[in-house]
């Protein structure tokens, strides 16, 4: 007869540790409430705008890091030669890749075949650019700086400056 009691006892000890575990495994698959949608952003400015305020700038930073210069005052090796120097010049190539991204958004495609080419490898060259800067690499930056020239002058040829 106490063996009956006792069967009671686990049924009931089983019977609510199962209610439990249903409630539990309900709040656990329970859907996240949804991330808030980041805000829907409006291209304000101008291709135009871009290219004088951002590209233009930026890309004579780069230009203008490494070389030699000649002028009636003599010959001038130039090449960074601080941390900052070259933290400004990896600032200025990652604005350069940016405006890149700028230049795909809204409106401001062209179309959907060469703009988006020849923006991606003004972007590509950017970014070596930026990896030369990282590695303080004087002929990267060299090398950037042409080829991030030449892709501003492909696009030119075929989008003329407005």
């Amino acid at each position: 007869m106490r063996a009956l009691p006792w069967l009671f006892l686990v049924s009931v000890a089983l019977f609510i540790s199962g209610i439990g575990f249903v409630i539990a495994g309900a709040r656990a698959s329970r859907q996240a409430a949804p991330a808030e949608e980041a805000p829907a952003t409006a291209p304000v400015a101008s291709v135009a705008q871009i290219m004088n305020g951002i590209v233009q700038p930026n890309a004579l930073v780069i230009y203008n890091a490494v070389g030699t210069f000649v002028s009636a005052a003599g010959v001038k090796e130039v090449a960074p030669q601080t941390d900052e120097e070259w933290a400004a010049i990896g600032t200025s190539a990652a604005a350069l890749v940016e405006s890149g991204n700028l230049l795909l958004l809204g409106s401001r495609v062209v179309d959907s075949g060469d703009w988006i080419t020849m923006t991606r490898a003004f972007m590509d060259r950017s970014q070596m650019a930026l990896r030369a800067a990282g590695a303080k690499d004087t002929d990267g930056i060299l090398a950037a700086g042409s080829d991030i020239n030449d892709t501003c002058d492909a696009c030119h040829a075929k989008y003329q400056r407005q």
